[in-house]
């Protein structure tokens, strides 16, 4: 049998039963239940419906919008692995305040300028391995969407028209607003106005508003040419009418997973809820509600002023590979937040060395080379988990990428002798958990080249910390420090890494 390891190349049966694991199905945790669920396809469906909110394209994404991104990927991988076929929708957000005054500031079109960091983005999801979406549909392509779906909203009485042609959503006129974020809203006034008696418009407003909220806003002088006509007059959408018309339009009134990062629980989610169940009629907008924790970046909040909000390219320039990066996003638990630091990119570098010469092991008694298990590798047996059986279970549940990781590591460690057959069973189990956290082994990144000098230095410390002259190779180490260069050291020998 062919089993394909990496990149979308990724073969499996799509069905249940086909693992020794298939018992387990996956579970994870639903933010609108607060319940540990399982995942499955509903009844006469052969597809799961994942939508996900995806960027918005004004810029460059950080580190803090791909940790979400990149535990989404985690999450579709896993399903595929699991056996079941993904249908995976990620919008683009190419008009909203942020877009209309970056292009404005720019001096261009807004087509122009969405266009520009909507590749910059898909450029980033390559390098860091992420799985492209199977729909991608973005705000300004469905306007003719929104549209339909706002009357939708004003014919049934859950929005009306402002003086001015802005259109906005009645909060009290859907029953059981706030159930996603678990916050009472029934004894809260509608506010239409904000504190200076002005409409309650903007999409930035504070999370913790209750107030209507935009579904349609009129045109105005700000925004330059960047309107469209509607029944209400010129204008354009609100921010959260559009993940609402774009998951209608590609997955339709119900799916089967809706995720995005924990700062859009409220209000986007929420809004995204009551907007589709008002316009449709139809309860139950996603079965399930996945949501990731926030990023800090070394133990502080994001911030331009704190100078601490990473792009990749940036932590690229700082040395570090786009695949250690993606270990170090996908490090800790999705429901906990991450402390993002340099030291933990430099753990991730030495965790994916730890793999890789693990499984370079494997494939030595194996028989098999790193080329055939990074393409299409011969296995005996797709079934086959080996001794990787137990990771597996782990990453099932609750998507426990760390106890998944932790296991993968005490099976590497383990010493045992193995036949040909069980080495080929862990490679077989150990690359199928590979694909699902999108860890591709064996890549080479260029980085700065260490001189002579140093090479040097470094071979004369590794020599003494063999013959075990600590005190030299202390002494050593820190000239290396001194001169601005790292040595990363392992069982067989040593990284040499710029500083950062």
């Amino acid at each position: 049998m062919t089993y394909f390891y990496g990149g979308d190349g990724f073969i499996l049966a799509h069905r249940r039963g086909f693992y020794l694991t298939a018992g387990m199905p996956i579970v994870l945790h639903d933010t609108l239940s607060r319940e540990m669920r399982p995942l499955s396809l509903k009844a006469g469906k052969s597809t799961f419906g994942m939508y996900c909110c995806g960027p918005t394209v004004y810029g460059p994404a950080h580190i803090g919008n791909f940790r979400t991104f990149t535990l989404q990927d985690v999450l579709r991988r896993t399903l595929e692995v699991d056996g079941l076929k993904v249908k995976h929708v990620r919008n683009i957000t190419d008009v909203d305040d942020k877009t209309i005054r970056g292009a404005q500031a720019a001096g261009q079109t807004l087509t122009d300028f969405t266009k520009k960091w909507t590749e910059k983005f898909h450029a980033d999801c390559k390098a860091l391995g992420l799985l492209t979406p199977q729909v991608e549909p973005s705000a300004v392509a469905h306007i003719p969407q929104q549209i339909a779906m706002i009357q939708a909203l004003v014919e049934r009485g859950h929005a009306y028209v402002s003086k001015d042609g802005s259109v906005y959503f009645k909060v009290h006129s859907c029953k059981g607003y706030g159930k996603l974020s678990h916050i009472d809203f029934s004894k809260q006034e509608t506010q239409a106005t904000n504190s200076a008696g002005e409409a309650n418009d903007a999409d930035e407003y504070e999370r913790e508003s209750a107030s209507d909220f935009a579904l349609w806003k009129s045109r105005k002088p700000e925004d330059g040419n960047n309107f469209w006509p509607s029944p209400w007059g010129e204008g354009r959408p609100g921010w959260h009418i559009e993940c609402s018309a774009m998951s209608l339009a590609h997955l339709g009134a119900t799916f089967d997973l809706h995720g995005g990062g924990i700062d859009l629980c409220f209000p986007h989610h929420e809004n995204e809820i009551a907007q589709t169940e008002c316009a449709t009629g139809i309860n139950g907008f996603a079965a399930h509600w996945f949501h990731s924790a926030h990023l800090l970046v070394e133990g502080e909040k994001m911030s331009k002023s704190k100078g601490n909000l990473f792009t990749l390219d940036e932590l690229v320039a700082k040395g570090f590979s786009p695949m250690e990066v993606r270990y170090a996003l996908i490090a800790g638990h999705y429901r906990t937040s991450l402390n993002f630091t340099m030291k933990g990119l430099e753990d991730a570098r030495s965790a994916l060395g730890k793999i890789e010469r693990g499984v370079e092991k494997l494939l030595q008694v194996a028989g098999f080379t790193k080329a055939e298990f990074s393409v299409p590798t011969v296995m005996e047996t797709q079934t086959a988990w080996g001794r990787f059986a137990h990771a597996w279970e782990v990453l099932q549940h609750d998507l426990n990428i760390p106890g998944c990781l932790g296991q993968v590591f005490t099976m590497l460690a383990d010493k045992s002798e193995l036949t040909e057959a069980q080495a080929r069973h862990d490679l077989s189990g150990l690359g199928k958990i590979l694909y699902a956290l999108g860890l591709v082994l064996f890549t080479e990144v260029a980085g700065p080249s260490a001189p002579a000098n140093v090479v040097a230095l470094a071979a004369q410390r590794w020599a003494a910390k063999q013959a075990k002259d600590f005190a030299a190779a202390d002494r050593l180490r820190k000239e290396l420090t001194e001169l601005g260069w790292t040595m990363l050291d392992h069982k067989d020998g040593y990284d040499l890494k710029k500083s950062v």
